[in-house]
């Protein structure tokens, strides 16, 4: 059955591999990002491109509104868009950090927010939330960034019960390390904020990590498998409430959930020497 689908990041990454997928299992998807001249081939497979910036109110907005003035529905919410900050909690300025929670938590609450009221119309509707491993893993360095996936993925929860007496999905996407420019990054990032105050030994030795994972050998996966799970997800009569996927998704979370804190610090932190 075709849907009516707005998908925010939808320039790079998963977000283009996911546009791309639903137009193929022919969806009407509306991919938003900022970068609206990097959807060129969304416009090529016949989808709509939006320009949009998370952290503007009125974008938001615009593009709940024309989805559904030209549509007359919408059925798909898939928040997507997000990014990323590394370095250590005492390094970071906290202007950074609530900038993350703009982007990464307020924006796609507020869009959910926008949706909700024609999804509860029509008696159906799905939110596809796009967290991370990081949703129930944190990590050294990366403490902002958790913050908002754990956020994020309570939030749902708690969406999930509420808006299921109206016919309404919530699904929380949980993609292990897979290859995008969205990591890009990382390594320059942690060597920039930390790799001259006393946590430089660990940001030196997690950008080599990083650089390592996402390098030329990576076993990182290609984001369509992400892709395609999502479009699985919002096809399924009855989605699953989280789906973990690509490399490393599902073993890092079952050893994070059966591992005491501390055993599993210590195997995270044999990464950070």
């Amino acid at each position: 059955m075709e849907k009516v689908i707005l998908l925010t990041g939808a320039s790079a990454g998963i977000g283009k591999a996911t546009a791309l997928e639903l137009l193929r299992a022919g969806h009407i998807v509306y991919g938003a990002a900022r970068r609206v001249q990097k959807m060129d081939d969304l416009r090529d497979a016949g989808g709509h491109a939006l320009a949009l910036d998370a952290r503007r109110p009125e974008d938001l907005e615009r593009a709940v509104a024309t989805v559904v003035e030209q549509q007359g529905r919408i059925d798909v919410l898939i928040n997507n868009a997000g990014t990323a900050l590394h370095g250590a909690a005492e390094d970071i300025p906290l202007d950074l950090a609530r900038d993350q929670f703009e982007v990464n938590v307020f924006a796609p609450a507020r869009l959910a927010q926008l949706v909700l009221p024609h999804m509860r119309e029509q008696g159906s509707g799905t939110i596809v939330n796009v967290s991370s491993i990081g949703g129930e893993i944190a990590l050294p360095l990366g403490c902002w960034y958790y913050a908002t996936k754990h956020a994020l993925e309570a939030y749902s929860d708690s969406l999930r019960m509420e808006v299921e007496p109206f016919g309404i999905d919530v699904v929380i996407i949980q993609p292990g390390i897979i290859k995008t420019e969205f990591e890009d990054r990382t390594a320059q990032e942690l060597r920039e904020i930390s790799g001259a105050t006393a946590y430089g030994p660990m940001a030196e030795a997690l950008a080599r990590h990083a650089e390592a994972q996402l390098g030329e050998n990576s076993r990182a996966s290609d984001p369509g498998v992400v892709a395609t799970t999502i479009r699985q997800a919002i096809e399924a009569g009855k989605p699953e409430t989280r789906y973990a996927v690509g490399w490393t998704a599902e073993q890092l979370l079952e050893l994070n959930r059966t591992l005491p804190d501390r055993e599993f610090d210590k195997l995270v932190m044999n990464t950070a020497k």
